[in-house]
């Protein structure tokens, strides 16, 4: 993936948000860490990795890839508010676990970020959510494509008054 594209672009969106919002004089890095765990709920509840009690299956794949890239633009936008450097590269972990495993890490993870917001928690935070990505199935290929369609549609939905 080409972070620093996405960086890029989220700070795009982020500047439109804010203006047209009249935030930009506000923090909103609480606000954007309980979004970013409510989006990782929702992907959750798409993967229905965790309903053990039900026989349903997971929402098509299509779903979840939108579900997760939400979680994307989230993450790309806590960094930009860290003033990360947008040329940092991320390490593509490997692991075994299971989704249910993953996503409790990733929840651990953004509240380790939560209580110290330095570039090692940050980073940290964000390849165990790329990680999920691909215990999910993703490419970063896939990733990425779908943030580039999720972010105009989230800049049409500015425009429209979402």
């Amino acid at each position: 993936m080409n972070f620093t594209v996405l960086f890029n672009m989220q700070q795009e969106l982020d500047l439109k948000i804010e203006t047209q919002h009249n935030l930009e004089n506000e923090n909103l890095v609480d606000r954007k860490i309980l979004a970013l765990l409510v989006e990782i709920g929702e992907l959750a509840n798409e993967t229905r990795c965790f309903k053990f009690w039900s026989l349903k299956p997971p929402a098509h794949a299509d779903v979840i890839l939108e579900e997760y890239v939400d979680g994307i633009h989230f993450i790309l936008s806590l960094g930009l508010e860290m003033k990360i450097d947008t040329t940092m590269s991320f390490l593509d972990l490997e692991s075994s676990r299971t989704a249910t495993e993953q996503f409790l890490i990733v929840y651990e993870k953004v509240s380790a970020f939560k209580h110290d917001q330095s570039v090692s928690t940050y980073k940290s935070m964000f390849e165990e959510y790329l990680l999920l990505g691909k215990l999910l199935g993703f490419t970063s290929g896939q990733m990425e494509k779908a943030y580039v369609s999720k972010n105009e549609v989230n800049h049409k939905r500015q425009q429209q008054g979402y």
